[in-house]
This record gives structure tokens, C-alpha cells and sequence, in this order.
């Protein structure tokens, strides 16, 4: 069977079974069986040793602890004392509030790793509170929608554990490759707000004023966030623990920080085992048969096809960048983060690597790309998180708000390609 009839075939398939409503893991898994079934000699043997190959990680045991750790922040709702200790400094700049759930996101972040987590925590917290001091429900919906984005792309990231798991790239080097670039997209993120304030009043109300006292005793509420952020990513950066092992500090920690705030429950504790269960389970079923995929798409000689036919292209180094740029922005309308990140890998990775750009880089620079997806319609998660927490703002009145937040996010990819030494420089300090 030819590449170019296999390629039909397996991606009529997935579009097939997505248009009827198939799950993402199902569908890629269906395929792959086919694949293995047509191009391997012993598939019965071939399967379950691919899932224990690639499920069977060190690595990829840090992500249940983080996704542990950021629930028992959100279910406790020790969060809300980082919101309102971030707004008493923060509120003093036009737009506020607004600003103030950027800078909080950037801090949950910290100890979140989750984009969907992020928008669902702050819509219960901070909608309320923007919507009884009077700021304009698009403003509101719009910064946490985008605002989530920072909990993906500031460590311990999901996205990132998953990625250096899969492309054996190191976990440690890519949290640091992403520290500046999730400092400057915060900043972004807040210059778009005091933009948006300045150029249309009626989205905030007067700015709110604090005295130095309420500042400063607001510090007594930052300070365990920022103990802890120190002691998860400083432990990996000066090289005390692995990634794995620190998230399991982590994880202690929110413990801690849960009954010190006196936020312990046995309700919250259920919950957040549940949802770690639930997340872990679906994102563990995703990589295994895309993995599988993978296999199928390599022996198939589909990966080399496309990484041929690309790089025979006349664009340049940049111009087949940005035709894959435009690739994730369509694809992140219909697939979420991890799908289409393990779906494209196998043919993406190659042609950039033979294009010269770095996998580290390229980790951080996906992570921005792919959040865009969250936050635009018809199927970005971030969209229907928010609609569950405020069930009277539509999808697409949320997917509205969000739109003037998305030019600081693909301002960030291009100052990500013209300054690569900005997620580069740090893990060359820190690792050599």
C-alpha cells in the first residue's frame, strides 16, 4: 500500500470518527490497530508493549502529583487570599482587578500547570468579585479566559512534562526555558489590560486605592505562595530533586498550605483525588495511542513523505515556521492541547529539527501556540470551563471577550522567534 493511500486512509478515518463524535484516544487508537494490523508482523505482542514502553516513566510520574497539587489549591479555595493580596498591589494600575487576575494566574501558575483548572478557579473567585465593583462582563470574561494560559506555560507545566516525556527532552531545561517567556506574556497580558481601560472607561471602575498598611499586610498572604514556589522550582533548578521528585513536594505542600488556611476538607481531598484520577487517566489514554499512531505513521513512511515534501518547499527556514504556525491555530479550533500535540509530532518534530530550531525552544514557543486553541471556538476548553462556572454567558459571548487578549499571545510567538535566547539563555545558565 502506498504512503500517499495509507494517509488518506488513516487521516479520512480520524476525521470520520471525530465528525460522529468519537473521542480523540479511541479514535487514534482504532487506527492504529488497523495500522499495526497491516504493518506489523505481531501486533497482539506489538500493542501492550508499547503501552507499557510508554506509560512506564519516570517523568511522566510528576503529572498526577501536579495535577494534585494545582485541584487542591482550586477546591480549597486557598487561592482567593493570592487574588486579593495580588489586587491590593496590583489594582493601583488602570484596570485593576483585571490586572490583578493576570499577575494572580502568573502565581497560580506556579503550582497549577493547568489552563482549564486556572479558568474555571478564577471564574468562581474573581467574576464575582470584578462584576460587584463594576467592571464590564467582557473585560472580566476575557482576562481569565486568557489569563489561564499563564498556568500552562509558567512551571510545572502539564503540557511540558507531557512534551519532554515524549520527545526525551529534559523536563528540568524546559521549565526553565519557559520562566521569561511566561514573565513577558504576564506583562503583555497586563499592558493589553491598562490599554483596554485607558482607551474605553466604561469597562472599570475608578481605580481602587489602598493604603501602604493594607499593601503590606497583604504581603503575609503572598509570602507562602511565593515559599512555595521557591521550594518546587528552586529545588529543581539548583538540581536537589528531579522534577518527579519535587512534585511530589509539591503535593505535600498543598496539604499544608490547605489545612494552615484551615480550607481541609474531606469533600475537597475527595475531589481533588477524583479529578487528579480522571485527568491523569485521560491524558495517560491519549499519549498511549498516539504513540501507537506514531508507530504506524513511521512505518507507513508517512513521517518521511512529509517532512520531504515540506523541506522541498520554497519558503525558507521561516516560512514553513509559519505555515505551521497557521497549522496549530486551525487545528486548536477542533482538538485540545495533547491530542493535537501527540497527533502532529511525528511529522512536525523531524522537519523542524532538520530546519535547525531547537526542541527546547520549540517545547515553550508549542505551549503558547496551543493555549491560543483553548480560548478560541468551537472547542476550546477554556470557553466551556467558564460556561460551567457562569452558565449564563454563552460559549461564544465568552470566545468574543477573549478575542482582543489573543494579540498578546501571538505577539509572544513572534518575539519567541526573533529572540530565541529568550527561553534558551536560562537553561544554558542553569545546565550548561
Amino acid at each position: 500500500m502506498s504512503p500517499e493511500l495509507m494517509a488518506l486512509i488513516l487521516i479520512g478515518g480520524l476525521v470520520v470518527f471525530l465528525a460522529l463524535g468519537v473521542e480523540i484516544a479511541v479514535s487514534m487508537g482504532i487506527l492504529a490497530s488497523l495500522g499495526f494490523i497491516l504493518f506489523s508482523h505481531d501486533p497482539q505482542v506489538q500493542i501492550p508493549w508499547t503501552a507499557w514502553a510508554t506509560l512506564n516513566s519516570f517523568v511522566l510520574l510528576s503529572m498526577p502529583l501536579f495535577i494534585f497539587m494545582g485541584t487542591m489549591f482550586a477546591n480549597t479555595g486557598v487561592v482567593r487570599s493570592l487574588f486579593n493580596a495580588a489586587d491590593k498591589w496590583i489594582g493601583i494600575l488602570p484596570g485593576g482587578l483585571a490586572s490583578s487576575v493576570v499577575v494572580a494566574n502568573a502565581v497560580f501558575g506556579a503550582m497549577c500547570g493547568s489552563s482549564i483548572a486556572a479558568a474555571a478557579t478564577f471564574s468562581a473567585i474573581a467574576f464575582p468579585e470584578m462584576e460587584k465593583k463594576g467592571y464590564d462582563p467582557k473585560l472580566a470574561l476575557g482576562v481569565i479566559c486568557v489569563g489561564g494560559t499563564l498556568s500552562v506555560l509558567i512551571p510545572p507545566s502539564l503540557i511540558l512534562i507531557v512534551y519532554g516525556a515524549w520527545e526525551e527532552q529534559s523536563v528540568a531545561k524546559l521549565f526553565a526555558a519557559a520562566m521569561i517567556p511566561g514573565i513577558i506574556l504576564a506583562t503583555l497580558l497586563v499592558i493589553t489590560v491598562m490599554i483596554m481601560a485607558l482607551m474605553n472607561r466604561s469597562l472599570t471602575p475608578q481605580v481602587a486605592h489602598y493604603t501602604w498598611r493594607e499593601r503590606f499586610i497583604a504581603i503575609r498572604d503572598i509570602l507562602p505562595w511565593a515559599g512555595v514556589i521557591a521550594l518546587v522550582l528552586g529545588v529543581i533548578f539548583g538540581g536537589v530533586m528531579t522534577p518527579t521528585e519535587s512534585s511530589a513536594l509539591g503535593a505535600f505542600l498543598s496539604l499544608v498550605m490547605s489545612a494552615a488556611y484551615r480550607q481541609m476538607s474531606y469533600k475537597a481531598l475527595k475531589n481533588s483525588l477524583f479529578t487528579t484520577v480522571k485527568v491523569t487517566a485521560m491524558i495517560g489514554f491519549i499519549i498511549f495511542t498516539a504513540r501507537l499512531l506514531s508507530f504506524v505513521f513511521q512505518a507507513s513512511g508517512l513521517t518521511q513523505s512529509f517532512a520531504h515534501i515540506m523541506s522541498g518547499l520554497a519558503l525558507g527556514k521561516y516560512g514553513v515556521f509559519t505555515v505551521i504556525v497557521i497549522l496549530y491555530l486551525v487545528l486548536g479550533c477542533f482538538l485540545d492541547t495533547f491530542s493535537m500535540m501527540l497527533l502532529t509530532f511525528p511529522f512536525v518534530m523531524p522537519l523542524l529539527t532538520s530546519l535547525g530550531f531547537s526542541p527546547i525552544w520549540w517545547g515553550v514557543t508549542f505551549v503558547i501556540l496551543a493555549e491560543i486553541g483553548v480560548v478560541t471556538p468551537p472547542f476550546g476548553l477554556n470557553l466551556f470551563a467558564i460556561h460551567g462556572v457562569l452558565p449564563r454567558y454563552s460559549v461564544m459571548t465568552i470566545a468574543g471577550a477573549s478575542m482582543p487578549f489573543l494579540i498578546p499571545l501571538l505577539v509572544m510567538i513572534a518575539i519567541m522567534v526573533a529572540f530565541p535566547d529568550l527561553a534558551l539563555w536560562l537553561p544554558g545558565v542553569l545546565y550548561g
